[in-house]
């Protein structure tokens, strides 16, 4: 459903500023692990430059709660990355075409250290995930899959008070549920080239929170709910 809105009938939701400190973050730590002498408070001050650059005109009523976050999510994923040394990679472009899917799978690799043939993703919370969820598990197995057979995928959760990492298990296996799930999204568009017709099959659940205010009144008038 969000397919639809977003990619065929061009509606876009905003970025929250939870997305922001996200990327803030990573850039952060990239910046202390690309140099390890680069002091900690250096590598904090950055984060948060870049998340007040991203949130200048947010009007997200959580910006300071999210902005307060950044400092130490920086700190405790630099604990948790650093013992791994530099990486050779970082934002690494992934395109991949599957021979069962025509078009190919892109994404961003957060971390690569390919001499040790180790892929990281980074992940901010306010509350430490106990488990890697399953669409983590599968962006990292498509990372993985598109290098080397042979890699070890891991996704690290970095809190303001702590981080951990987890190691992604079964990673051919959530490969192929992304193949399938590419496929059956190939089988639902090739119905009609109509999009008005193919909205009209289908009901979105707006109560996630993909959809913002404006974006979940358009899928009420799109979607006629």
């Amino acid at each position: 459903m969000c397919l639809l809105l977003m990619k065929l009938k061009g509606v876009r939701n905003s970025v929250g500023s939870a997305a922001h400190r996200g990327t803030a973050a990573e850039h952060g730590v990239a910046m202390g692990l690309l140099d390890p002498s680069t002091p900690l408070a250096d590598c904090k001050a950055a984060a948060v430059k870049e998340f007040d650059r991203l949130t200048a005109l947010s009007a997200d009523e959580n910006r300071e709660k999210e902005r307060d976050a950044v400092p130490g999510i920086v700190e405790h994923a630099l604990a948790e990355l650093r013992p791994y040394g530099v990486p050779s990679h970082t934002q690494f472009r992934i395109e991949w075409t599957h021979p069962d899917v025509p078009l190919p799978f892109i994404g961003f690799a957060d971390f690569y250290w390919e001499q040790a043939g180790i892929v990281v993703d980074l992940k901010s919370q306010l509350r430490l995930s106990s488990e890697i969820s399953t669409s983590h598990a599968r962006q990292v197995s498509l990372y993985c899959g598109a290098i080397s057979d042979n890699l070890d995928g891991r996704v690290t959760y970095a809190t303001p008070k702590k981080a951990a990492t987890y190691q992604v298990e079964n990673m051919r296996e959530h490969v192929q549920s992304l193949v399938r799930i590419a496929q059956r999204i190939e089988r639902f568009l090739s119905i009609s080239d109509d999009i008005d017709e193919l909205c009209s099959l289908v009901i979105p659940n707006t109560s996630l929170f993909y959809y913002d205010p404006p974006t979940r009144q358009a899928a009420y008038e799109i979607f006629g709910i």
